[in-house]
């Protein structure tokens, strides 16, 4: 068995460290969690000896670093294939693997506007016609794979998939700026938000004191 370690940083505000260690809890893969904190700078001191990007999340396998959350996914399915981190269907495959890499890559206006927040309650805040058409553009994705390849269960492909994982953070997004989804696609974060691995998270995410400047744009 591998040693696996997973470098993340504050719960309440770190979007891509929230997609590993909820693939990797929700799976049952353990895990030793290496948590770092954001600087006020939002950088993040100590990651040094872990990430050759300086960057959160890094999976450390046997010692050696894995970074990118993308990348800790794809080697988090490779190492544990019983899993079923990826759909066994090979066009759903496909299309899991496009809309994670769509939301590892895109939904800007999104992000910047409506940082991870989940101790927060930012009702109407930062919305606009781009931050609009990236929610709109989720909702499309949820109910679109809701539709094929969800007959299974309340999730994208039916049972936990790393497509879920990579939603995960938007789900807690939605709440936090409580956004109004159309029933599909509130059903579909509700059964996100139900997940053990997200529901711990949070839990966790609430608990923490630190507050961190650059991601509490809308502080007074």
């Amino acid at each position: 068995m591998k040693s696996l370690k997973l470098a993340i940083a504050n719960k309440n505000y770190s979007s891509w460290s929230m997609r590993p260690w909820v693939l990797l809890a929700q799976a049952g893969i353990a895990f030793e969690e290496i948590q770092l904190k954001f600087s006020d700078e939002g950088r993040i001191p100590g990651i040094e000896p872990y990430s050759p990007t300086r960057q959160v999340p890094v999976l450390i396998v046997d010692g050696e670093p894995v970074w990118d959350s993308l990348a800790i996914c794809e080697t988090a399915a490779e190492m544990f294939p019983d899993k079923h981190l990826w759909p066994a269907d090979a066009r759903a495959r496909q299309i899991a693997r496009s809309v994670c890499a769509e939301m590892h890559a895109g939904f800007r206006s999104l992000r910047s506007a409506m940082p991870m927040n989940i101790r927060a309650a930012l009702p109407g805040k930062g919305m606009s016609p781009a931050v609009q058409k990236d929610i709109d553009r989720i909702v499309e994705i949820w109910e679109s794979c809701r539709a094929r390849y969800g007959q299974g269960g309340e999730l994208l492909f039916g049972q936990f998939t790393a497509a879920d994982a990579f939603y995960a953070p938007v789900a807690t997004r939605f709440t936090t700026y409580a956004v109004t989804l159309p029933p599909l696609a509130q059903r579909y974060a509700d059964a996100l938000l139900a997940l053990p691995a997200v529901r711990d998270w949070t839990a966790q995410a609430r608990l923490e004191p630190e507050f961190v400047r650059a991601n509490e744009p809308y502080a007074a």
